[in-house]
């Protein structure tokens, strides 16, 4: 019998976890461990050799490196991992640190996106794991970034044009949250309460949308990341610019 493969999950706060992904690993016979990059070593190497790294989301900047230095070695961990062409998910606060390192630039976004809306894949990302992405998506962000030398943009919509990138066949980086569990989104209202209020966000709104939408975004985040996890090439650092499918 294979043994399980190991996956590390790094978290910002502990209630941006894993969501639906950590279900589909599991039955993809992944076996997971975390670490909270605020106090956790980020130079380890266990997590610097993991077979697949997960790089979740928070309420920061990739840029306040100097009130949150931890930042910073994240950074260079992730620098690492995409020269060596290691399997690498980074999902919001983590696609940006993900371009970040790849050498673009992150900043403030045009307009604070949150709540549950759509994203348009490009012709790579209809090529890519994303083709089975057909429902609205949770967008949770302020900051957005520039499309990184040598990634493939996946997916984009009317607000924000950099919503999803590959880079060579192992690294996936996602604007929005696919992986955001609706059962569990009750402490993102707790968590994200001043931000909310500060964006004029009904969370009874946001709350009923979450509702209506469960079903769906249950099933596409089990076909998206299960075809990407069965893509993914653990130990080959071969590099290049593809969908990343």
């Amino acid at each position: 019998m294979r043994p399980p493969r190991s996956a590390i999950a790094i978290r910002h706060v502990a209630f941006e976890d894993l969501g639906l992904l950590a279900p589909i690993m599991e039955r993809a016979g992944w076996s997971v461990s975390f670490c909270d990059a605020p106090v956790d070593d980020l130079a380890d190497r266990a997590i610097r050799d993991a077979d697949l790294l997960i790089v979740l989301g928070g309420p920061i900047g990739v840029y306040e490196t100097e009130t949150y230095p931890f930042l910073s070695t994240e950074i260079a961990l992730l620098e690492q991992r995409l020269r060596r062409g290691l399997p690498t998910l980074g999902i919001c606060l983590g696609a940006q640190l993900m371009a970040q390192a790849l050498g673009g630039r992150v900043f403030p976004g045009k307009v604070k996106e949150i709540g549950w809306g759509p994203v348009e894949l490009t012709a790579d990302g209809k090529s890519s794991c994303l083709r089975n992405l057909h429902s609205k998506v949770l967008h949770w962000h302020g900051d957005t970034f520039d499309l990184p030398r040598g990634a493939v943009r996946l997916a984009a919509n009317a607000d924000y044009e950099n919503q999803a990138f590959a880079y060579g066949r192992n690294a996936l980086a996602l604007q929005f949250h696919l992986e955001a569990d609706p059962r569990q989104l009750e402490e993102w209202y707790v968590g994200h309460a001043i931000e909310l209020s500060a964006a004029k966000v009904s969370i009874s709104e946001l709350r009923a949308a979450t509702h209506a939408l469960a079903r769906p975004v249950a099933v596409q985040a089990e076909q998206v990341f299960g075809d990407w996890l069965l893509s993914i090439a653990p130990g080959d650092s071969v590099l290049g610019s593809s969908a990343g499918g």
